[in-house]
């Protein structure tokens, strides 16, 4: 038996959904370190993620993979489309605005993301999520204060497209429970990568990228963003789609943090505190939500089994 397989259902969904947002924490610095044009970094980015994501569909579903598509039906188009738009959204946001401003505004997600889930599918989300959720927010913001007027509307408005699709796509994961979507993420690199490839050979003299642009387009595209994504797109098989958007809050922070340490810019007072406060909500609603499952459990196992007595004859 598995490590995995002895964890509870939402300790899985935890472990899968944490784990993923951690791997995708270098996302937008890599972008900002590819420094290449619209069109190409997301022809990249789609071609060669789709073929990771195929890679890691195939070493999990062997000669079931093509079952593993089937079960994903119409909602799994939708999730690939859906997903397409978050990738074009992240990806221009960074080409057109500061890293922090794009992860402000994707840390709206959850937000949205439990909107969604409490009119589409009546989901009740406890208060201490709700409560959460307004101070990651509120965390976050205060790590991008400085760059928020720096930020262009466009990449604003790349930024809040990535946040809504990522939002309806988890909670859209929700109304097939049981099934796991991350397989038809091959088919957003596919369109991704298609449709930014036609502009990148309608440009002026295409050309392939210098061989350190490379290097850092494979590790991105290739290894971090099929890795990180497939166990992103695993979490509303275990968790509300609200708390799926809430962990992701980790890349925002830890992303921020590895652009202030690569780049070596100076984080402002304030933006320590913001970084601080989302870290510290995170531990503490986890720690929270931890004993509360071990006094359930401990419940359980205290509760004697009843038993029949089956010698009497009526």
């Amino acid at each position: 038996m598995s490590r995995l397989s002895t964890l509870s259902h939402r300790q899985q969904g935890l472990l899968l959904t944490a784990g993923g947002a951690i791997i995708m924490a270098p996302d937008a610095l890599l972008i900002k370190v590819a420094n290449l044009p619209d069109a190409e970094i997301l022809m990249w980015r789609g071609f060669l993620s789709g073929l990771g994501f195929l890679l890691i569909a195939l070493m999990r579903y062997g000669r079931g993979t093509l079952a593993a598509y089937r079960r994903c039906g119409w909602t799994g188009i939708a999730v690939a489309l859906l997903f397409s738009l978050t990738t074009c959204g992240f990806v221009l946001g960074n080409q057109y605005t500061k890293a922090g401003n794009v992860l402000m505004i994707l840390a709206s997600s959850p937000l949205i993301a439990a909107v969604l889930s409490w009119i589409i599918l009546k989901e009740q989300l406890p208060r201490r999520t709700w409560l959460a959720i307004l101070l990651c927010m509120a965390g976050v913001a205060l790590i991008a204060l400085d760059d928020a007027g720096a930020g262009s509307w466009l990449g604003n408005a790349f930024a809040l497209m990535a946040a809504t699709t990522l939002a309806i796509n988890f909670t859209l994961c929700r109304t097939r429970p049981g099934v796991d979507m991350s397989p038809m993420l091959v088919f957003n690199g596919l369109i991704v990568g298609s449709t930014a490839g036609l502009f990148w050979l309608a440009g002026s003299e295409p050309s392939l990228p210098a061989a350190s642009q490379l290097a850092v387009v494979i590790l991105l595209c290739l290894i971090i963003v099929p890795c990180g994504v497939t166990l992103l797109q695993r979490g509303p098989l275990y968790l509300p789609s609200a708390e799926v958007g809430l962990l992701i809050l980790l890349e925002v922070v830890l992303g921020t943090l590895l652009a202030w340490w690569i780049l070596a810019e100076q984080p402002a007072p304030m933006a320590m505190v913001g970084g601080a406060l989302v870290l510290g909500t995170l531990s503490a609603k986890g720690l929270y939500e931890r004993r509360l499952e071990m006094r359930m459990r401990a419940r359980l196992e205290a509760t004697p089994s009843v038993t029949v007595d089956r010698s009497s004859t009526v």
